[in-house]
């Protein structure tokens, strides 16, 4: 326990100081996320605030990524807005339990490995979308309310002011970097343009305006809902759905941080996490989270590579909650804006652009695709999906495409069909088109020593080839199959027959299979 103590706090890429400035970077900006989410969701602010804190407390001691950050994500939020406004925030905790629970579970199958089926298309596509996401949810700072439910864009000054400020706070972000290192850009530029904005009596938007961030320490709470299947059956589909997404958010972002810090974290041991946490904010009344690409990104680029950096964050945000709340109030507006706007700029891959006519064109429209998913639907799990569907479809279109057949006459008068390229569903019907039962000997050999049967569609052409060739009364000889394609042809009917030549390595061990069967 000392020595994971010693590990835990001990910096391995960075000083404790510029994990401490990022983390207080990173909790600053926190903040109105979580405010805004909460907002979203339909629930109290403080709700919002307690799920960053115990998100990303826990997350930051027990996730497999150091440096990056979780708490209450708009992907979770904009899951459980029909649940609260339908069954009431009790519902909500309960189902946040048992997204933790289903997360805990795909941890311990060690099912995180399956990101990796995720590919650099769609990859690209996820992160561009989110940038136009973080970009476009900031235009919301530029209106202002003229009646209940209704805004309209600023005008006059007060626009002028705004983007002033969000311009300030950009270029010191931008180039503050280039005169020191002594402090993150984006802490230096939040104090600035805040000080600026209370000393110079300049009007302008502050997050106490949005919300007061004032509380209590979040105390213990048991979901008040039935323990009964009709409330299992009610939060078992919003809890599927939002594990996906945290799971499937969290695991990206970890991948992007992983080439950016050119480490490896380990996705078990973050969906592991991530359940950990959301079970525990669900007990404490929390709305339920993942990782954060944006604060992620902004604790990387400000230097944090440790855990300590995530620790602090929550912590920090914890600290304002209860001492603070009055001064993070006055903070304006335009400053997070405008770091936010630099996070959305820093996150796009603006290499990806350079590459459409360098690439295929199905990977160009897999990316096209997974953007404006993300960004018109705000739905990055159903992005994804579809990215990896469409790329799945794809490479099966174009491994059918790749089997075909070598022909020959050997001086027996047995023809050979050499077989090249996977045999599964895609490749089936054109594998059947390279046969001529009607003008082929009466013997043929397939040889699989180039190919191999991957599915139950390529037992079935096979069988439907020695079926055409049955009725003409000739016979098929199948030849070196590899043991995945042995296993699977064991199901096929008895008139596959196997080649009896020595060069055959595969002949032996089917033979004694089909010694067994007559016995």
């Amino acid at each position: 326990m000392t020595q994971m103590l010693i590990n835990l706090f001990r910096p391995k890429q960075a000083n404790l100081k510029d994990e401490v400035l990022s983390g207080l970077t990173v909790a600053l900006a926190l903040v109105p996320e979580a405010v805004a989410f909460s907002l979203i969701a339909g629930v109290s602010p403080l709700i919002g605030l307690y799920t960053a804190f115990i998100i990303g407390l826990i997350t930051s001691i027990l996730g497999g990524r150091p440096g990056m950050i979780s708490g209450a994500t708009g992907a979770i939020a904009v899951v459980v807005v029909a649940l609260v406004a339908t069954h009431g925030v009790e519902y909500l905790f309960a189902a946040v339990v048992l997204m933790g629970l289903i997360q805990v579970l795909v941890g311990v199958l060690k099912l995180g490995k399956l990101i990796r089926l995720v590919p650099h298309p769609v990859m690209f596509g996820f992160v561009n979308g989110l940038a136009i996401v973080i970009f476009m949810a900031q235009f919301d700072q530029f209106k202002v309310e003229v009646a209940p439910g209704m805004t309209e864009w600023m005008r006059g000054t007060q626009l002028h002011l705004t983007l002033g400020l969000v311009v300030l706070t950009m270029i010191i972000i931008k180039f503050l970097p280039k005169l020191t290192k002594a402090i993150p850009s984006a802490l230096a530029a939040i104090i600035i343009v805040s000080l600026l904005v209370i000393f110079g009596g300049i009007n302008v938007r502050t997050v106490g305006d949005i919300a007061s961030i004032s509380g209590g320490l979040p105390e213990f709470h048991l979901p008040l809902v039935p323990l009964n299947w009709d409330t299992f059956m009610i939060i078992l589909p919003y809890s599927a759905i939002m594990a996906g997404v945290g799971l499937i958010e969290s695991l990206l972002t970890l991948s992007l941080i992983d080439e950016i810090t050119e480490t490896r974290g380990s996705g078990n041991r973050e969906c592991i996490g991530q359940g950990v946490a959301n079970i525990t904010t669900g007990f404490f009344g929390g709305m339920g989270g993942c990782a954060m690409i944006g604060q992620s990104l902004i604790n990387v680029n400000a230097g944090g590579r440790n855990r300590i950096s995530g620790i602090v964050a929550s912590v920090g945000l914890l600290m304002f909650i209860l001492f603070l709340s009055t001064y993070i109030e006055m903070m304006p507006m335009p400053a997070l804006v405008g770091l936010m706007f630099m996070v959305a700029i820093g996150t796009f891959e603006w290499a990806s652009l350079k590459v459409f006519r360098k690439v295929p064109f199905h990977d160009v429209l897999v990316m096209i695709v997974v953007t404006l998913v993300t960004v018109f639907l705000h739905n990055l799990a159903l992005a994804v999906l579809v990215g990896v569907i469409i790329s799945a479809l794809v490479f099966a279109w174009q491994n059918a495409k790749m089997i075909r057949a070598r022909k020959r006459v050997d001086e027996k008068g047995v023809k050979h069909y050499e077989i090249f390229g996977p045999l599964f569903f895609a490749s089936a019907l054109k594998f059947g088109e390279k046969f001529d039962p009607v003008n082929d000997p009466e013997e043929i050999i397939i040889d699989f020593q180039e190919s191999r049967i991957v599915d139950h569609s390529g037992i079935d052409a096979i069988n439907k080839i020695t079926e055409r060739y049955e009725k003409l009364g000739k016979t098929v000889y199948i030849r070196h199959l590899d043991t995945s394609s042995r296993t699977l042809l064991a199901k096929a009917d008895k008139i596959i027959n196997v080649n009896f030549t020595d060069d055959d390595p595969s002949y032996k061990i089917v033979e004694r299979e089909r010694e067994k069967v007559e016995d």
